[in-house]
């Protein structure tokens, strides 16, 4: 059945219909999960193994080299990254869209088990975590107390904050606090004394592994009972292992050569919190996760977390991600209702009839509902990109309810019609039409089906949020717009003279009536003009139109990587982070910064994990992330700048002040001091994800199979891209130079004096790290049941210089001699990378560099120079980008087909439609100029073409089409009706000029709220509302002023002439009166084309 007829003949169906539809809309929004940005599709797993000592070459050679091999055995495998560090072993699998993750994980756990009875004796398993590039934190866990130490934070924060976040928490990645090193029972020995009693650190360890053993409990069987029996074989208290005899028979333990304290394992770096010693647990969510809900149960959870924490001991939630959804959605809302107040002022001034206000304006929210509740049928979220669909709607949701209405009064002023008869035939004229421009309009979102993840996964949201949106709006136009305008116009009844023509028809379509004749007789100078002109006009623009994958935002939140010299001691790290952190207080005022959390050396190996969150290369790394107060007024941009240029000039100095306090002479130290250097890193979730999992927009990687050759080439492109204007913190990610002690053993020399390299190594491996990696011990604390282990080692700051390494005593030669380790070895210094990089199985360096000044397109080209001046790199070297330029590049190109596309769609569409292909192209002759009007608004508005810009731009399209065929349909019909070609193309644009300009002001407006960004969140989607308004504007000019020159140009002057060859069509060159069947007027008449 007809909808029309259907719905006027049932408006009370119609009406529950609607509720119906408000209720499912409703429970969508209630039911649909809340993120930032919609699973992207991208899954990846990741492999952390970690051995104790080991230097980054070990752990590339030993560790990583066998993990990749064995990995190349596992399916629907895209790539395969590994980064060694010290001790620690990172591995990333990247998989295909759609790869079953379940079986992958089997896949990779099997591979990995394989691969494990490859690897050197102590590896540990490894651990297998799943995250997709969605994975990213949502917030930090922040304690903090004044009295307890922050080894024992960390304990709480480990053993029982962390169990309560997953449990109350379940759409979160579990993963280790950062801040100290795990609590540990330490055995701190005195060198010097060691050598008084003639021992070794290594005699230490043996005594303790016999003292303090682990024991299983028997039991005795009395006649009543089975008690158990056990031992103190494990000290029950830590003062205990202090009596452990170091030599069996002899008046000697452990406490006269050593200090036994309960602390933490050897450190390597500092949590910090506004500039102090503190930690924190980020909070990861899962892709398929809400943020929203994350974030609320992670609030209904902190008095939990707060009751298994002693008193002084704080926990504050901070960096809370979820503000950018709800001040999107809360934007979303607002822009909504001024759009569409605005539409309503707009139908009221050109209708002079609130009553078709109310009509146009409910159609909007009921649109929106239909368009909620499909994205939930489909499985979607509600995220940035589909929010953006949705305001996006917003706009365009007017011009389906508006060209009804506007109809109905056109039927209504001529007098003869009653209401419903004028509601029902002003719809039926208008159906066909509006559904193909319908159509049209859907057609220009395929680029969002012919994507590749994670750009589908991006784009579909948006487009599945317009077209349902669209749909929806169709839909109701056909069935509850006419209901109500039944109900609410004011009837005018049939037979009653029609009233004075109001002003518009009187004065502004007379008008253009004139000036629409002036230009068909021009058309032959009005449309080489046109084109010639757009021609120049997208010349000039695309020269200065930049690009960008996603619109950048003032979020007022920043990362700062800051490195001092390669191998520097943390603790510097750090007073190098709190000098930093001091004064970009300075620069931007203490009271501007809310919050900051950092990190300063290199993450322990216990909670390595965290490197998948937070690469820490070493102990000569730092990281700031700093919050600033909402209002604050500092602009990111010209506080990046600042900073760029008065830290090195402040920090080098200081810092070379430092390197001569303890002891460096000044040259060097100003020589050392000078090789620092700092970068700026994705500071907020959306720039985050949209890295794609690099450091900054631009990151040139440059691998091969040999890193001299690829070392030596990626220097000549770090010169080449520090020599561009536009770039900032250009440096390589890596460490190539990191200071080594090398200890070269003489095996002769250490078999004569009855030592094995093994021996050796233990003792040094001791001396310079922990016993742990060559002697598990454990202590239990029966107050609590947790185990940690016991610890032999020689206090850090007892180690200051290479000779202190070379007197390490290693056995006892006789009773007047202990053998140290320059008898058996040469201690020298060296260097070694500090970081290894590689890419399926062949090491890269990373060159990283910042954009400032510039779009990321522009930047992109004249690094693609940079690296040409370069040179050819050698054999076996390949260069290849990372960061978001290849990404933009894919994303613009997979549009660019997309869009072609989906024109031919539409010529398709409209030469079915027409039964003429010039009609079809007249349809879009409008195109050119949406095009030029939308890089005239982004141009002129500093805006660069991006995902939200480009989408707007491709919805202008659909629109201008829209309206193109509402007004060829006019120009067509009157065309058929006998009217000469240009008095059709005059008459048909005059009678189309008013719902033209009525749904253009009507859009426009509605789309001005986000254009110029008046709420908190909308910055992301003003990109878009700009282009809509700039392709809008443009495209309501050409219409009214190229199409009808545009007509009569391509038409000629010539009659309609029907392409039908049915022999019983009596319009039909094939018509056989002799022959044909029933009465010829019974047939309808053939459509007709030029």
């Amino acid at each position: 059945m007809n909808p029309i007829i259907f719905a006027m003949r049932h408006p009370i169906t119609m009406m529950m219909l609607v509720v119906a539809l408000i209720g499912g809309g409703s429970l969508a929004l209630a039911k649909m999960r809340v993120d930032i940005f919609p699973p992207l599709n991208s899954p990846r797993i990741y492999v952390f193994l970690n051995y104790g000592g080991m230097s980054p070459q070990q752990v590339e050679g030993l560790v990583v080299n066998q993990f990749e091999l064995n990995f190349q055995y596992v399916d629907s495998v895209s790539s395969v990254d590994s980064t060694s560090i010290q001790q620690v072993a990172l591995i990333k699998l990247s998989f295909f869209p759609g790869t079953d993750m379940g079986l992958a994980m089997s896949q990779v756990s099997a591979c990995a088990a394989r691969a494990m009875s490859f690897m050197p004796p102590g590896t540990l398993p490894p651990l297998i975590i799943r995250m997709d590039a969605g994975s990213v934190p949502v917030g930090y866990l922040v304690l903090k107390s004044k009295t307890t130490p922050l080894g024992l934070v960390a304990d709480l924060a480990q053993n029982y904050v962390r169990p309560l976040l997953q449990k109350n928490v379940p759409g979160t990645i579990g993963t280790p606090p950062f801040g100290p090193n795990a609590r540990s029972i330490l055995v701190q020995v005195n060198p010097d004394k060691l050598r008084n009693y003639n021992l070794s650190p290594q005699d230490v360890v043996k005594a303790i592994q016999k003292g303090n053993v682990v024991i299983p409990a028997g039991n005795i069987y009395l006649q009543e009972r089975m008690p158990l029996v056990p031992t103190n074989a494990m000290v029950g208290k830590i003062a205990e292992i202090g009596s452990i005899p170091l030599r069996l028979g002899e008046n000697v333990y452990v406490r006269d050569v050593a200090t036994i304290a309960d602390s933490t394992d050897v450190n390597y770096g500092h949590a910090l919190v506004n500039g102090k010693k503190s930690v924190f647990l980020p909070v990861i969510k899962k892709d398929t996760a809400s943020t929203l809900t994350v974030v609320a149960e992670i609030h209904a959870s902190m008095p939990a977390f707060r009751s298994v924490l002693p008193e002084d001991v704080e926990i504050d939630f901070e960096f809370d991600e979820s503000p950018t959804v709800v001040m999107a959605i809360k934007s979303v809302g607002t822009e909504g209702l001024i759009g569409a107040g605005l539409t309503g002022l707009m139908i009221m001034l050109f209708l002079g009839d609130w009553r078709s206000v109310v009509v146009v304006v409910c159609n909007i929210p009921l649109a929106l509902m239909g368009s909620l509740f499909g994205l939930y049928a489909t499985g979607n979220s509600i995220n940035i990109m589909s929010l953006g669909g949705l305001a996006l709607a917003i706009g365009i949701l007017v011009d389906e309810a508006t060209v009804e209405v506007e109809n109905i009064h056109a039927q209504l002023s001529k007098g003869t019609m009653s209401l419903p008869r004028a509601v029902r035939h002003g719809n039926e004229i208008t159906a066909v039409a509006r559904l193909l421009a319908l159509a049209c309009i859907l057609s220009v979102f395929i680029p969002a089906f012919i994507m590749d993840d994670p750009l589908r996964s991006l784009f579909m949201p948006l487009a599945l949020g317009v077209g349902f949106a669209m749909i929806s709006s169709y839909l109701l136009s056909s069935t509850f717009v006419p209901v109500m305008a039944v109900w609410l116009l004011k009837p005018h009844h049939a037979g009653h003279a029609p009233a004075r023509e109001p002003f518009f028809e009187r004065v502004v379509v007379a008008a253009y009536e004139r000036f629409a004749g002036w230009i068909v007789a021009l058309r032959w100078i009005v449309v080489p003009a046109y084109l010639a002109g757009v021609a120049l006009a997208l010349a000039w623009l695309g020269s200065r139109l930049g690009t960008e994958l996603f619109p950048r935002i003032d979020s007022g939140q920043f990362v700062l990587r800051f490195r001092p010299p390669p191998g520097t001691n943390f603790e510097i790290t750090r007073m190098m982070g709190q000098r930093v952190l001091g004064i970009i207080e300075r620069e931007c005022g203490k009271d501007a910064i809310d919050i900051s959390i950092g990190f300063a050396g290199q993450i322990a190996p216990n909670f390595g994990l965290n490197n998948i969150i937070l690469l820490m290369r070493g102990p000569d790394d730092g990281m700031l992330r700093v919050a600033l107060r909402e209002g604050s007024g500092v602009a990111l941009d010209s506080l990046r700048e600042r900073l760029r240029k008065v830290l090195p000039e402040e920090i080098a100095p200081w810092l070379a002040g430092e390197f001569a306090r303890l002891g460096v002479d000044r040259p060097t130290a100003e020589a050392r001091a000078r090789n620092i250097s700092f970068g700026f890193e994705p500071g907020d979730m959306v720039s985050n994800v949209m890295s794609f999992g690099s450091p900054t927009p631009l990151e040139i990687v440059v691998y091969g199979p040999r890193l001299p050759d690829v070392r030596a080439h990626a220097e000549k492109i770090q010169r080449e891209m520090a020599g561009i204007d536009c770039l900032r913190d250009v440096q390589f990610r890596q460490s190539l130079d990191y200071p080594t002690v090398d200890v070269d053993i003489d095996r002769e020399k250490a078999g004569l004096s009855g030592m094995s390299a093994q021996d050796i190594s233990d003792s040094v491996l001791v001396a310079t790290n922990s016993s742990r990696y060559v002697a598990l011990n454990f202590w239990q604390d029966t107050s609590t049941g947790f185990d940690y282990q016991v610890e032999v080692l020689v206090p850090t700051q007892r180690m200051t210089s290479a000779r202190e390494v070379e007197t390490i005593p290693l056995t006892q030669v006789n009773n007047f001699t202990n053998l140290m380790l320059r008898d058996v070895a040469d201690v020298r210094g060296g260097v070694t990378p500090g970081q290894i990089d590689r890419f399926s199985s062949q090491r890269f360096i990373s060159v990283t560099a910042n954009i400032e000044g510039t779009d990321l397109g522009t930047a992109s080209r004249l690094v693609d120079k940079a690296i040409a001046r370069a040179g050819q790199p050698p054999k076996g070297v390949n260069i290849v980008g990372r960061g978001q330029t290849g990404t933009m590049l894919e994303m613009f190109q997979a549009l660019g087909i997309g869009l072609a596309i989906a024109v031919a769609v539409i010529l398709v569409l409209l030469t079915a439609y027409f039964q003429s292909p010039k009609l079809a192209l007249v349809s879009i002759g409008a195109v050119p100029g949406v095009v030029t009007g939308v890089a005239a608004a982004l141009v002129l508005t500093k805006t660069t073409l991006n995902i939200e810009s480009f989408m707007g731009s491709i919805m202008c399209i659909g629109v201008s089409v829209s309206n193109s065929v509402m007004m060829i349909t006019f120009m067509n019909d009157r065309w058929r009706e006998g009217m000469p070609t240009s008095q059709a193309a005059v008459v048909g644009a005059a009678g189309r000029l008013r719902p033209i300009i009525m749904t253009a002001c009507a859009m426009t407006t509605g789309m001005l709220p986000m254009a110029l960004a008046l709420e908190e969140g909308s910055q992301m989607q003003a990109p878009l509302g700009r282009a809509v308004i700039g392709g809008l504007v443009c495209s309501t000019l050409c219409t009214l002023l190229v199409l009808p020159a545009l007509f009569r140009l391509l038409i000629g002057p010539g009659r309609p002439a029907t392409v039908s060859i049915d022999p019983d069509d009596p319009e039909s060159p094939a018509f056989d009166a002799n022959h044909a069947h029933g009465d010829a007027s019974a047939h309808p008449t053939a459509e007709t084309h030029p």
